[in-house]
């Protein structure tokens, strides 16, 4: 009589002690989840999360033990970090909790002693438009690095935005690029002539493939493979990715950040928005640039800050108006 497994088995791991399966592996459900994910940004970016949940318990750990402590383990790693970088992590988990209740092979909520941190209140995460410029044409940078940032600051675009782009996206011609924004939608962001003198430069006649690359060429095989989407076909290079990338921009801009601290890759959306702001566009044409939902989800990125308050205060310096024109 012949046996048929039934669907789902070869992913039981065996108990050592009494020779019974105990479900399928975390390993194997983080895979299953991020292959359910529909939208490139999410998935590139919960990866990165439950990756270290895989690395906390072990490729063969059951995924029916997870326990708060496996995603307390996870956590820990931004334990120190803002608020906005435990946010950005948790919901990962959250998500995967979720998933996997749902696919009837998780049936309790490790997540349950993990909670969103609420953001201190935060003034001008501007960057002065001189600064920035240093920065861009600081040739001492890599042209991938220059670009990449220039890139975010023309099109006030999200980084993950960004980094997920393909040569395949790029209109040249037009001066944009076809993102993959939030929620899915397919938008279009527009660049100004320093991007557009850099852009050549960096594609160097590649017609496919990440349009950022990393420095080191991808393993083919193996748990650090990345998908074939994310591989550059001509040079064998993998996608950057955020983490490096939001490194490597900390490291150069804490040579001119007053404070030595150094700034974010958001901060560049921010920045822009308020620059444009600062000159007078409208809410509507922000919201054009930004392409935010609604008018209200703006105002923090916009609000004038400390080059206006320095410029409202110098221009009302009773010395200043005594001077001669």
């Amino acid at each position: 009589m012949s046996v048929v497994a039934f669907p789902g088995q070869s992913d039981s791991v065996p108990d050592s002690a009494t020779g019974a399966t105990t479900g399928m592996t975390t390993m194997v459900a983080v895979e299953r989840f991020l292959d359910s994910l529909t939208a490139v940004t999410t998935r590139v970016g919960y990866a990165e999360t439950l990756a270290r949940l895989t690395a906390a318990t072990g490729p063969a750990h059951p995924v029916a033990a997870l326990a708060p402590e496996h995603y307390a383990a996870v956590m820990d790693r931004w334990k120190t970090a803002v608020a906005a970088t435990w946010n950005r992590h948790l919901p990962a988990l959250c998500s995967f909790t979720t998933w996997a209740q749902r696919q009837d092979i998780l049936a309790t909520n490790p997540a349950r002693h993990l909670e969103r941190r609420k953001p201190a209140r935060r003034g001008d995460r501007s960057i002065s438009r001189t600064r920035l410029e240093t920065l861009f044409t600081d040739t001492g940078h890599a042209l991938r690095e220059r670009l990449l940032w220039r890139l975010l600051y023309d099109t006030a675009a999200r980084a993950e935005e960004i980094l997920t782009l393909n040569v395949e996206d790029l209109d040249l011609e037009f001066r944009r690029v076809r993102v993959l924004s939030k929620g899915g939608a397919i938008e279009y962001v527009h660049w100004a002539t320093p991007t557009a003198r850099l852009l050549p430069r960096l594609l160097a006649g590649r017609t496919c493939g990440p349009v950022f690359l990393a420095d080191r060429r991808a393993p083919s095989s193996g748990r650090r493979a990345p998908a074939s989407g994310d591989v550059c076909p001509v040079t064998g290079r993998g996608r950057l990715s955020y983490p490096r990338a939001e490194y490597l921009f900390n490291t150069a801009s804490a040579q001119l950040d007053p404070h030595r601290q150094g700034w974010t890759l958001h901060q560049l959306r921010h920045s822009a928005l308020q620059h444009l702001a600062q000159a007078g566009r409208t809410a509507p044409e922000l919201q054009a640039k930004s392409r935010h939902q609604h008018l209200a989800s703006l105002g923090r990125y916009v609000r004038l800050g400390e080059e206006t308050s320095a410029r409202i205060t110098a221009d009302a310096d009773p010395i200043q108006r005594r001077r001669p024109r």
